[in-house]
């Protein structure tokens, strides 16, 4: 009976240690602490909604770099930033915001509006420095608006502050796997998002290796219940031309035992919705995880009391095991 005793705390003491192969330790470090760090600083009323191009747009992104800092990743450039500028007509013609050099001439012709804004780019460096793989989530929302009665601040918790948590955690998990990639990711928070994807526009317009990506990985409200009778729903968009996407969730949620019930959009061209598009039309595979809309998008009311934490991290867990694939697998 000693000798049984013995044996079974021996097992016991090393299966942390036989069970945390890279992968693994990566998925252990996300955790809901984090999550709510991130969120309830960017969905509070001290950074007004985050318009880009506003004061608040501009605390939100010197918060993401911080943390970036502070984990010791690499920018994907010689900064963290990619400015960029957006323009439009003035505001009593109709016209949209735009960063595509051919209308930005035309804009330019007549009176016009100028915004100064700045997606925000880190990288962990693969062993092949000739192709890439992205996460991505917008970190703009659309700000305050003072004639409102009552509540005047549009605090974007799930819109896209989630996504934004999701992003910095992916950084965390690839960081505590200890293991480089195969592949390079890049880790970007777009701006410009809400004024019609501007930043990943831009990237993808001006980025020099287009077509050395070879995946997209995209969030954009992660943390709500469409149906509040079945909390772990949650839209599981892909580029049906990689059918491997689908199979991945399917396995990963049986395997890790993923408290999700996806429902799986395979899509010829997924490019509606958010900044996926951008990549889609520029042919690139994507991933998007969205739980839908809900009575508080776009309102003052989408505050972070109102997530369902334990979804947001479920989702956040099994898009971590869709990254790791994108950066490592040899074809999909």
């Amino acid at each position: 009976m000693k000798k049984l005793i013995i044996a079974i705390l021996f097992l016991t003491a090393t299966l942390p240690i036989i069970a945390q192969k890279p992968l693994e330790k990566g998925l252990l470090s996300i955790s809901m602490q984090s999550a709510k760090a991130s969120i309830n600083f960017l969905a509070s009323d001290e950074l007004e909604g985050r318009e880009a191009g506003t004061r608040g747009g501009r605390v939100a992104a010197e918060y993401i770099v911080s943390m970036l800092r502070m984990i010791n990743i690499s920018p994907l450039g010689d900064s963290y930033y990619q400015p960029f500028d957006a323009y439009r007509i003035e505001r009593q013609k109709k016209g949209k915001w735009q960063v595509n050099p051919d209308s930005v001439a035309l804009i330019k012709t007549g009176v016009h509006k100028c915004l100064h804004l700045k997606n925000i780019l880190g990288k962990i460096e693969g062993k092949r420095t000739d192709e890439y793989v992205i996460v991505g989530a917008h970190y703009d929302h659309i700000g305050m608006d003072p004639t409102l009665v009552g509540d005047c601040i549009y605090n974007g918790a799930d819109d896209n502050a989630s996504g934004v948590s999701a992003v910095l955690q992916m950084v965390k998990a690839f960081l505590a796997s200890g293991e480089k990639p195969e592949r390079t990711i890049i880790f970007a928070f777009w701006d410009g998002e809400e004024l019609g994807e501007l930043g990943s526009i831009y990237f993808v317009q001006s980025c020099p290796f287009i077509q050395s990506i070879k995946g997209y990985l995209n969030y954009d409200m992660i943390g709500r219940n469409t149906n509040e009778a079945k909390p772990q729903l949650v839209d599981y968009f892909y580029t049906e031309s990689h059918p491997a996407f689908g199979e991945w969730l399917k396995n990963d949620i049986k395997k890790y035992d993923l408290k999700l019930e996806p429902i799986y959009h395979a899509w010829d061209k997924p490019v509606g919705g958010s900044d996926n598009g951008s990549f889609a039309k520029a042919g690139i595979p994507i991933i998007w995880y969205h739980t839908n809309a809900h009575p508080d998008y776009h309102q003052p009311s989408d505050h972070a009391d109102k997530l369902n934490w334990e979804k947001l991290i479920e989702i956040t867990k099994a898009s971590y095991l869709n990254l790791w694939k994108l950066a490592n697998e040899k074809s999909y």
